[in-house]
């Protein structure tokens, strides 16, 4: 199953988000030399890791170890792609309810690919599960230029918010990603996944 970490349930989940932290250090900052903070030498935690930030994280089911994750952040509040890297966008950076950001989708290194990457497929049915349970219509996004077409065919309808610019080396560009019930299904057809994903506390906190 899916964790859904919001303000109201960060202790219950304190240690996994710790793993978290550790595995964005070593992908972010180890693997990829990313320039972002790093706290106590071992933990990747920028501006946006607030309260108002939400984490779904893929656990393995009999250790409950972080397996993957990714930060969702409301548009209505300070957002990566709003604050840092409005250039994308040919017009002002969404803002609204209705449309939140995927940020710092992570796997872990230190785990066998197939687990990691079998728990990231479930975050990918779980964005969707979310986003139905909560009013949300969109997901925008800061990807490489060339991941579109991987995530176009995942199932996504997406559609680009600006032309891709060169920053810091590479080719950046904001996409919107739309979220619909056939989404979902596509998702889950894909993935072979016929029930929720997210785990039941959190489907009950949103009925």
């Amino acid at each position: 199953m899916v964790a859904v970490i919001t303000s109201n349930n960060r202790a219950k989940y304190r240690e996994q988000l710790n793993q978290m932290h550790r595995d964005r250090k070593k992908v972010f900052v180890d693997r990829w030399k990313w320039s972002v903070p790093v706290v106590d030498g071992q933990y990747e935690i920028d501006q946006f890791d607030t309260d108002d930030a939400v984490y779904l994280l893929g656990l393995d089911r009999l250790t409950h170890t972080h397996l993957s994750s990714v930060r969702l952040l409301p548009t209505t509040r300070p957002y990566l792609l709003g604050s840092l890297f409005d250039e994308l966008c040919e017009e002002a950076p969404p803002e609204s309810d209705d449309t939140w950001e995927i940020t710092r989708y992570c796997e872990a290194p230190e785990w066998p690919k197939p687990s990691a990457r079998a728990a990231g497929d479930k975050i990918s049915i779980a964005l969707v599960e979310f986003a139905l349970l909560h009013g949300i219509s969109r997901y925008v996004c800061v990807t490489h230029a060339a991941m579109l077409s991987q995530v176009l065919a995942e199932g996504w309808e997406c559609e680009p918010l600006g032309l891709p610019k060169e920053i810091n080396g590479e080719s950046l560009m904001a996409i919107a990603m739309k979220v619909s019930t056939a989404t979902l299904q596509l998702l889950r057809q894909r993935y072979g996944e016929r029930y929720p994903v997210i785990e039941l506390e959190a489907r009950a906190e949103a009925a």
